[in-house]
């Protein structure tokens, strides 16, 4: 099986830790995010397509050309933000199911594999500040009907996280979103794939919210530890 990390972002929020290392190499208790991922992996997960563009050199030198047990392959991230990115990978993925993780979260192997247990799905949690995040609204079955990005008046307190088990058929959703704006927005992919397939949400079990600050970092360490 494939996963997909997209670790190519500049994690403005992050500084001044990213000025010089990429926010998928910050450590937290002891090790890197990236590394903490990598752990996370279910032993089904073969092969990696990371897709790398700030610092990316740091990344391909701490990773290689196999990680973990893992064969490593890269795609090159784009400025145009995470759907531009992700298109990325498209040349690298094979047909079928595939594992997506953004590469600065940190889900557990228990997380991993509830979602892996459904055809399709992702991660979710309840947060305190649904405002700030993706917010999960449900269809009456547990699936999502979509995902708001940053809502002024969030439908629920539950978000969505870095974890999705999607399929090939995603990239069918970059014509239905060009069709309806200019841009093509990650969240607008997913939504499109969730109205021609059951895409289930999964709640993870494990609370420690975002990674998006300095504070984030010194607050998830203490968790963990």
């Amino acid at each position: 099986m494939q996963a997909v990390i997209l670790a190519a972002g500049e994690g403005v929020r992050m500084r001044p830790l990213t000025e010089t290392v990429p926010k998928p190499l910050i450590p937290i208790a002891g090790k890197p995010i990236l590394n903490h991922i990598f752990e996370a992996l279910p032993e089904q997960v073969d092969e990696v397509v990371l897709v790398v563009r700030y610092l990316g050199e740091q990344i391909r030198a701490h990773c290689s050309e196999e990680f973990f047990g893992r064969r490593i392959v890269y795609a090159q991230g784009s400025l145009r933000g995470t759907a531009y990115s992700f298109l990325a990978a498209k040349a690298h993925l094979k047909e079928g199911r595939f594992l997506f993780l953004y590469g600065d979260e940190l889900p557990t192997s228990r997380d991993v594999a509830a979602c892996l247990a459904h055809p399709a799905s992702i991660l979710c949690w309840e947060a305190p500040d649904p405002w700030n995040h993706g917010v999960a609204v449900l269809n009456q079955d547990g699936t999502i009907r979509e995902m708001v990005e940053k809502p002024e008046q969030p439908p629920s307190n539950l978000i969505t996280g870095g974890v999705m088990v999607l399929d090939y058929s995603i990239f069918d959703s970059v014509l239905e979103a060009q069709a309806e704006a200019s841009e093509i927005y990650f969240t607008d992919m997913v939504n499109q794939f969730a109205h021609r397939k059951p895409l289930y949400a999964v709640t993870s079990e494990r609370k420690i919210g975002g990674i998006s600050t300095p504070k984030d970092i010194e607050r998830v360490g203490r968790l963990l530890a």
